[in-house]
């Protein structure tokens, strides 16, 4: 356990972040100020959040970073994944991704900050440097190194990388800013399993039934078909876990 002072700096600073979460998700970066931030922290001075971050950018920064869940998968298991098989990491990686959508807070920040990257160079930088290269890069670094020991087939991984994100973003978007009844329907769960299904049959090579069975995925998905060439799941009799 932290000594007693570490800990109320660190308990004060993470008050900080949860007031600058709100403000940033309702004003946008740009019209966030100190005082507003101090408000909704609860803290008496703005001032005081020059002792905790450098400047409103940085705080901005650590308010993404911290909640964002996927940017906390890369901060802090990024080298466990890096080692684990397709199905599991494409998992992980997109239940942190979509874990986004159960915050109503979040979401508003995404919505907002959206807008203001495509009106501000200067905060779309900003975004892309937290976030998203992040994710890109991780995504382009994993795909790579399965390709080169023959996991998956060859191609652009970074191009490869941008189609696993793209229904992950299409989900949020169908759902929660379009707010399409269908897209409500279906969890996040039964995205992040249906997208790795469809992508590993794209990407993996599978020599054989049994090899493909280690990449199908067991949840709230039914394969239909394969590849000509590699088996037929009905003839088959494939069992879904």
């Amino acid at each position: 356990m932290p000594p007693r002072d570490e800990q109320d700096f660190e308990d004060r600073r993470q008050q900080i972040i949860d007031g600058a979460l709100q403000v940033f998700a309702s004003k946008g970066f740009e019209k966030a100020t100190n005082k507003d931030i101090a408000a909704a922290a609860g803290i008496g001075s703005p001032g005081l959040i020059y002792h905790y971050f450098k400047d409103k950018s940085d705080l901005f920064e650590q308010v993404v970073e911290q909640r964002l869940p996927v940017l906390q998968l890369l901060i802090h298991s990024e080298e466990d994944i890096m080692s684990k098989p397709p199905q599991d990491a494409l998992t992980i990686f997109g239940k942190a991704f979509l874990k986004v959508s159960e915050n109503p807070t979040s979401i508003a920040l995404m919505k907002l900050l959206l807008g203001e990257a495509f009106r501000q160079p200067a905060v779309a930088e900003m975004i892309n440097k937290i976030g998203p290269s992040r994710s890109i890069s991780f995504l382009t670094r994993y795909l790579a190194k399965q390709m080169s020991v023959g996991v998956m087939k060859p191609m652009n991984p970074a191009a490869a990388a941008r189609c696993f994100v793209g229904p992950f973003i299409a989900y949020i978007l169908t759902r929660e800013v379009f707010q399409q009844p269908d897209a409500q329907q279906i969890s996040s769960d039964t995205m992040v399993a249906t997208a790795v299904e469809i992508f590993l049959q794209g990407m993996v090579l599978i020599p054989d039934k049994d090899s493909y069975r280690q990449f199908a995925t067991t949840a709230d998905v039914i394969p239909h078909s394969m590849p000509q060439g590699v088996f037929d799941l009905n003839e088959n009799g494939y069992n879904q876990a």
